[in-house]
């Protein structure tokens, strides 16, 4: 049950083989554990790709294709999950993750208004920076914590639910 449900979401290997910004790993986009879907590969492409999709960068599917693959847990979904983080759920995460980040250091939140330009960047790093960062650390690695009992536990329970139904 969920190896079907998670291979409707999955992209084709090809297209993702043919990713522009993929080609920096070369052959070793051909090892066949990086598009095979089981447990293992299942449970540790969720917790490489949440982690990085609370990353604040601006290449989070290169950076989860970089640890997928000596990992060699499933390439495409390590890749596709990172995507969390799109436009429009961006700012709501990045948000609670400063919050989570001040919360831990102990330091109270600062107002703060968004301009895309590169003093207000270099600006941040210093003020709301370690927050953000530390909190995006931690989320990143809740959520890939989370991500991995999650996946582990409803592929034993759909596999379970399968042998039952053979009975």
């Amino acid at each position: 049950m969920a190896k079907k449900t998670i291979q409707r979401f999955l992209p084709d290997h090809n297209k993702i083989k043919q990713l522009k910004s993929l080609r920096i790993f070369g052959r070793l986009l051909h090892d066949a554990n990086l598009w095979h879907l089981n447990r293992r590969s299942a449970r540790g492409a969720f917790s490489v790709g949440l982690f990085f999709a609370f990353i604040p960068v601006p290449f989070q599917m290169i950076l989860a294709a970089a640890v997928a693959i000596p990992l060699r847990v499933n390439l495409p979904l390590s890749i596709a999950l990172v995507w969390i983080t799109n436009p429009l759920t961006m700012p709501p995460i990045f948000y609670c993750s400063y919050v989570v980040g001040t919360w831990i250091l102990g330091h109270p939140q600062q107002e703060f208004y968004f301009e895309p330009s590169w003093q207000w960047l270099t600006d941040s790093l210093t003020t709301i920076g370690p927050a953000f960062l530390l909190g995006s650390a931690v989320c990143g690695a809740l959520a890939a914590l989370i991500g991995f009992i999650l996946v582990d536990y409803l592929w034993c329970r759909g596999v379970k639910k399968a042998w039952e139904s053979r009975k």
